[in-house]
């Protein structure tokens, strides 16, 4: 039937958004892990002795 194509982009097009508001919502809710800044680090915490056999 060839009436019913316009329903099959209708779904498409429902299911394009449904799937780009779950990923968006997805990686708003999941972050990338934060990055350690060694600089920063090593200057705020007191220096450790170093080990000696």
């Amino acid at each position: 039937m060839p009436q019913m194509a316009p329903l099959m982009w209708l779904y498409l097009y429902g299911f394009f958004l449904v799937a780009l508001v779950v990923f968006m919502s997805i990686n708003y809710f999941i972050k990338p892990f934060e990055k350690i800044d060694l600089k920063s680090d090593l200057l705020s915490s007191t220096p450790q002795p170093t080990w000696k056999l």
